[in-house]
């Protein structure tokens, strides 16, 4: 990133180099399909694409060389250790699991073709990162009866009976922030909140909850739009600075957070920051920008921290400490074991029921209200046009603790989310 030295703020060149190792890539391997077309194997189950006598093969299109790589390489290798926790007790189906992986550097046309490449080949994908990603695929991933969890949680990606966003959406998320801001931090009505965001579906519906929110709270929002690929927020910190803001919301990546918390403490911006899930990872504690993360940062989430004291959470902790001794465990990890889980169960439905063709295996999902693999909060399936849960744990940074995140409040539905949902639908 390229960045102006000045000394009263963080050293440009020491963050960029320490975000620069954020983008760790990892490798992956690998038109679309018109239905499903299935025949009946030996065994009496129905099949169709990525499903043979012997196999299931499932496919993931990931960002392991762009803004999310972090993040990519966790749920890449958390579904790994799910495939092979699974293939060790015996596959599903009489069947071993296989996980085709396909990097798109979280560029949106890579990922189209990646699609066409992955798709006839398999019968679900328990991972697909990026909103703007999914929502380049909707249609195609719709025709094609493709059960799809996207590592996004965008409330645009709701209404498709293919397509689960698993927990929270990021609207949700923000009316959790503001209430968690007004009940600890001390606004009060009158007050400006910043909300520094992505461009695309997933800042956009961050910012309709933060809005919602600020404005049953007499708060105003000063938003910042921004791109990925943006890196040094200095200049959205002078604006929130010269706007007189007393606390940020923050929706996009782990960079631009350590940027935006960094400097912003530099500069004398030292308020309450809050951030989307997917803008933190632990490697930020290894930066320069670790003290003010500490001070200053709050995440929501979904999920829970995976320093938990969930037993299922603990459990699936010293698997992957086990399997990736040199990988930090972070929320990446929870969130793709906890989606490879899901369609786990999903697959054993469906071949319970007789068919592992696609189109049934999504019936099998739909057919959930009430899911709990024991991370996090339960979760019903049933209802396309609603999230699958409307609970959000609020957390903070902590460098001693695994994941570097520890537990704030439990999860809980704020004030206000039911009245939101209704008003939206």
């Amino acid at each position: 990133m390229n960045r102006t030295h000045h000394r009263h703020r963080v050293p440009g060149t020491l963050l960029a180099a320490a975000l620069a190792a954020l983008l760790v890539a990892a490798t992956g391997c690998s038109s679309k399909a018109d239905g499903d077309s299935g025949s009946d194997s030996a065994d009496g189950v129905k099949s169709g694409p990525g499903v043979t006598a012997k196999t299931i093969r499932l496919g993931a299109l990931t960002d392991l060389t762009g803004p999310y790589a972090t993040l990519g390489k966790s749920i890449v290798q958390a579904q790994q250790l799910w495939a092979d926790e699974t293939n060790a007790a015996g596959g599903i189906c009489d069947r071993k699991v296989e996980i085709v992986v396909k990097d798109h550097g979280y560029d949106v046309q890579k990922a189209v073709t990646a699609y066409a490449d992955l798709s006839p080949d398999v019968v679900a994908l328990p991972q697909v990162i990026g909103s703007p990603v999914v929502a380049a695929l909707l249609d195609d991933i719709e025709r094609d009866h493709l059960l799809t969890f996207p590592q996004a949680w965008a409330a645009s990606l709701l209404g498709k009976d293919s397509v689960q966003v698993m927990g929270t959406t990021y609207d949700i998320d923000m009316i959790t922030a503001v209430d968690f801001l007004t009940r600890t931090k001390g606004l009060a009505k009158g007050d400006s909140i910043g909300h520094v965001y992505f461009e695309g579906d997933y800042g956009a519906n961050a910012l309709e909850g933060s809005t919602w929110a600020a404005g049953k709270a007499g708060l105003k929002v000063v938003p910042q739009k921004i791109k990925a690929t943006d890196t040094d927020l200095t200049a959205q910190v002078s604006a929130l600075s010269k706007a007189g803001v007393k606390a940020v919301l923050i929706s996009a990546g782990p960079a631009q957070t350590a940027s935006l918390v960094g400097v912003a403490a530099s500069r004398g911006l030292k308020v309450p920051v809050v951030s989307s899930a997917p803008g933190y990872a632990p490697q930020l504690l290894k930066t320069p920008a670790a003290p003010a993360l500490l001070g200053l940062l709050n995440v929501v989430s979904a999920a829970p921290a995976v320093s938990s004291d969930l037993p299922g959470v603990q459990k699936m902790v010293t698997a992957y400490g086990k399997k990736y001794p040199a990988s930090p465990v972070d929320s990446g990890v929870l969130s793709g074991y906890n989606a490879a889980q899901l369609l786990g169960a999903d697959l054993k439905k469906a071949c319970a029921a007789g068919s592992l063709a696609r189109e049934d295996v999504v019936k099998a999902h739909r057919g959930q209200k009430s899911v709990d693999t024991g991370l996090g909060s339960p979760q019903d399936f049933s209802d396309v046009s609603r999230p699958a849960a409307l609970s959000t744990y609020v957390l903070k940074p902590d460098a001693k603790a695994v994941g570097g995140l520890v537990g704030l409040e439990e999860a809980h539905e704020a004030p206000g989310v039911t009245e939101y949902l209704a008003g939206r639908s």
